[in-house]
């Protein structure tokens, strides 16, 4: 979706404000992506990319105890809810929060044992994501962990894939998503879907009820008509197709 038009913008951010995830994922995938990367070094030194509001990163900072984590996103508010959420719980004395472009990432080479992005490679291209990233591990160690959409089954309903070629031209199955991996030249240590429940505990039950709440006070509202009925649209689409596609987690050596 285009959010450079200030108004599109306003709507988009009021329906995402203060969710507890901008994508799926829990608590229990997180820890799974861990023990695959295992083993991990002492001190750990770990890049969230693309953190939104910070879920993830809470649940990093609780299940290694012993890291520091620097959590980035471009948007403002995000980062700002970030270190709300950072603060309140405890963790301000080892994660730190700041705004950042993925494409120019302002940390210098070999600067963490561990990369770690949540649906949002894909604003790069996972290939390209993976190059650029990469050189920020440490050269005798590193790990990444991201999650990217995938087609999971062959029988792909043409109205659907259409659907998907439309908003993320660049979606492959699971295998295209590996060969890219394995062009950007690093090894994949294992890969698992995420569970319909990451898609709904955090996210899309928070994004429905937020619908549901601003609905009524964007009524007539010509700009927002679109962007609430597109929210409605994908929540509608994985009730009837969530066997068709997901996310993968996949975990990456040098």
């Amino acid at each position: 979706m285009d959010l450079s038009d200030p108004a599109k913008a306003e709507v988009f951010f009021d329906i995402h404000r203060d969710l507890p995830r901008e994508g799926p994922g829990s608590r229990s995938c997180t820890r799974r992506a861990l023990e695959l990367a295992s083993p991990l070094p002492r001190p750990l030194r770990v890049l969230d990319i693309g953190c939104g509001p910070g879920m993830q990163t809470l649940d990093l900072a609780l299940l290694l105890p012993r890291a520091t984590i620097t959590a980035v996103d471009l948007h403002a508010g995000f980062v700002e809810e970030t270190r709300r959420r950072v603060q309140d719980n405890g963790f301000a004395d080892r994660v730190k929060v700041q705004q950042a472009d993925m494409t120019a990432l302002p940390f210098a080479a070999g600067s963490f044992d561990l990369i770690w992005c949540e649906g949002a490679a894909y604003i790069m291209g996972v290939t390209e994501a993976l190059q650029r990233w990469a050189p920020l591990l440490r050269s005798s160690y590193g790990r990444i962990a991201f999650t990217e959409m995938a087609w999971l089954r062959d029988d792909v309903p043409s109205s659907l894939r259409k659907g998907w070629e439309r908003d993320y031209p660049a979606m492959t199955d699971v295998a295209g998503c590996r060969a890219r991996i394995e062009q950007a030249g690093l090894d994949i240590l294992g890969d698992f879907v995420l569970p319909e429940s990451a898609w709904w505990n955090d996210y899309y039950g928070p994004l429905e009820a937020r619908l549901d709440q601003l609905e009524p006070k964007y009524a007539g509202n010509a700009v927002a008509a679109p962007i609430l009925a597109m929210h409605r649209d994908e929540l509608a689409m994985f009730r009837e197709f969530s066997s068709y596609y997901g996310y993968v987690f996949f975990v990456l050596g040098r």
